[in-house]
């Protein structure tokens, strides 16, 4: 079937040129009577530090029409037409003492003319210096569809096929925007500070429609999450709260039944026109100096699934487009960040345009993007603040560091040896070189992309309170996934993924078991759930882990110890794996915290005074903190 895949695009091509003659024939009947689609971005704003604006309108014969404006103060630059006569793109210019209101695009062919009516916006206060998300945050990752179900009458809408059928793991569960508005208390009272729910916009897909990764029209909030006003509302409720909201936003590819698919903007609109070829997944391809070309293109034009086209950003209109999406979403909602899905599949000199666009709005906003790689050479190349050996220089703030994750699973599950177990924590941040800002780098514990960590551990709550502890305190961006702080759990196994996002127990009328609530929770779950809520809020309060420094003393009997310091105090993090009690000589540590100093066990709540030995409970972990800023407990700093 090559020759067809082939074939295709000329056809298409034919088709669209017969198309354009017969809209730009003087007498085709009916023309005046133009109808129009589309027109994205829906509206901008005043203001904006780039003054462009680039407007694609989509309607049968639009791109037989001329375009005019009706203000002074907005310029139209150009307008661009493709192959196919059913698109016109309107290149702006907003001038710098443009008022905001609306504006009239005025589209005419011969005698008959169409009045579009377009709304340029006032930016709210001191949006361009908005706060992103950073290592003072802990960052709670969650599927809206899985977590609260607050308005069950979205759960089925006319026209998308993919409904809800909660024994299903693949199905839709009906959780949504409101959901997740009536729990903020929830999950502010947990101690987290931000939150990172996966894509809400339109997925009109046939099956797998949930996980929103596989967006249809990407202005839009799926209708059985809710509209794009709850989102707003969301965002709004969850500030109040001290909450900053992240959207998760994917550039490289769309829904296979996104509305450009019925009618292509361009034969380049998608990579390999609108014809599935598989990428090869082969991430080492983008810095490996020896990849071949041919193994590149593929892994980057490639379509990550048959159900995701791969956009082509070499398309200019493309690249616009991205850019302003997010654009827009940031300065709609009030977004403190992005969560960036598939990152290196885009093509990269795009992706340091697009990052870097955005910062040009929104210096102090946050970027994290996926790189699921434990190689460190290859998730390090996409970090911000150094110039690879190629000369590419990346403008992502942060990537999502499945390297120390998948390290700190192996040392909490492998026996304690030469090179194993906590040695491999203590190895891996050597890799910290490669980065110009480690804390910067997103840790998780776990996200709907990784079996659940309570049984990645094999069950044991002890070892998931170590894993936890470790995210929270390590120099990091901390991430947390709904559902570990009651000991969800899953199959162990990597490909299993659907089973990986469980509904949040509570979150429906009816559920037996409240998380939110305590209801039905086992002793070990209300004993975790508790014990996450106290290390969040303090660490809630604690500049000493959001930017001290850190220093860890190599792994001894199955003891892994590690400090964050600054010039005001010290915390000293004990993980003991073993099954036996462990005395620390802590003349060892004293280049931090010296013996003598006043200490508060974090997690006990017990003072006391550090002296020549240090015993810690058998299969823990331990937090101490020194008390105040002056005399014994104060670091010398190195």
């Amino acid at each position: 079937m090559n020759w067809f895949r082939h074939l295709v695009p000329g056809l298409r091509r034919l088709a669209w040129a017969l198309g354009a003659v017969l809209a730009l024939s003087p007498g085709t009947a009916g023309a005046a009577a133009l109808e129009i689609d589309h027109v994205e971005p829906p509206n901008w704003w005043v203001g904006m530090k780039d003054s462009r604006l680039e407007i694609m309108m989509h309607g049968p014969g639009i791109a037989a029409w001329r375009a005019s404006l009706s203000r002074q103060d907005v310029r139209l630059v150009k307008t661009e037409r493709s192959s196919n006569p059913n698109y016109l793109w309107l290149s702006l210019r907003i001038g710098a003492h443009a008022h905001a209101g609306p504006m009239t695009i005025r589209l005419q062919r011969g005698a008959d003319s169409k009045d579009v009516r377009y709304e340029l916006r006032t930016r709210a206060a001191g949006s361009a210096q908005r706060q992103g998300f950073g290592p003072a945050d802990v960052v709670l990752n969650l599927m809206p569809d899985r977590f609260a179900n607050g308005n069950p009458d979205n759960d089925v809408v006319a026209g998308f096929a993919d409904t809800v059928d909660r024994r299903v793991d693949g199905a839709r569960h009906g959780g949504d925007i409101q959901g997740i508005i009536d729990h903020l208390d929830y999950v502010a009272s947990m101690g987290y500070t931000a939150i990172w729910p996966t894509p809400m916009t339109q997925s009109n897909q046939p099956s797998f429609s949930y996980h929103g990764y596989a967006a249809t029209d990407t202005y839009r909030i799926d209708p059985r999450f809710g509209t794009n006003e709850d989102y707003v509302r969301l965002v709004s409720a969850a500030r109040l709260k001290g909450l900053k909201v992240l959207q998760d936003i994917v550039p490289n590819h769309v829904g296979s039944n996104h509305w450009w698919m019925r009618d292509l903007p361009a034969l380049d609109w998608f990579s390999n026109h609108d014809q599935f070829v598989l990428t090869n997944h082969a991430r080492t391809t983008v810095s490996d100096p020896y990849a071949s070309q041919v193994d590149r293109e593929l892994f980057i034009h490639g379509w990550f699934d048959p159900a995701m086209p791969d956009m082509n950003q070499d398309n200019p209109h493309v690249a616009m487009y991205e850019i302003q999406n997010a654009i827009w979403w940031i300065e709609t909602a009030g977004l403190a960040g992005l969560r960036v899905d598939t990152y290196s599949y885009s093509d990269k000199a795009f992706m340091a345009t697009w990052c870097r666009r955005i910062l040009d709005e929104y210096p102090r906003l946050n970027i994290v993007g996926e790189e699921w790689s434990t190689n460190p050479a290859v998730q390090s190349y996409w970090a911000r603040g150094r110039t690879q050996s190629d000369g590419y220089a990346s403008t992502l703030p942060g990537v999502m560091d499945y390297v120390l994750q998948s390290q700190l699973v192996r040392a909490l599950t492998e026996p304690e040896g030469n090179g194993t177990g906590f040695a491999r924590l203590y190895d891996a941040l050597v890799e910290d070189r490669l980065y110009a800002n480690p804390e910067r780098m997103m840790l998780f514990d776990g996200n709907h992309d990784n079996p659940r960590i309570y049984s990645a551990l094999g069950n044991d709550p002890a070892l998931v309170r170590m894993a936890v502890a470790y995210v929270l305190t390590m120099k990091r961006t901390p991430q947390i996934y709904y559902g570990t702080e009651v000991l969800m759990s899953s199959p162990a196994r990597q490909d299993a993924f659907d089973a990986f996002r469980a509904d949040f127990p509570g979150g429906w009328a009816g559920d037996t078991v409240n998380a939110f609530t305590g209801a039905g929770l086992t002793t070990e779950q209300l004993q975790m759930q508790a014990w996450m809520r106290k290390l969040l809020n303090w660490r809630r309060h604690q500049p000493i882990i959001h930017s001290g420094r850190l220093k860890h003393f190599m792994p001894e009997g199955g003891v892994y110890v590690l400090f964050r310091y600054d010039a005001s105090g010290t915390v000293m993090v004990v993980f003991n794996k073993s099954n036996a009690a462990a005395s620390l000589d802590m003349a060892r540590f004293q280049e931090v915290l010296p013996i003598g100093a006043s200490v508060t066990d974090v997690l006990g709540g017990k003072s006391s005074t550090i002296g020549r030995r240090l015993v810690v409970e058998p299969r823990s972990v331990s937090i101490f903190q020194t008390e105040g800023s002056a005399g014994a407990g104060r670091p010398r700093l190195q």
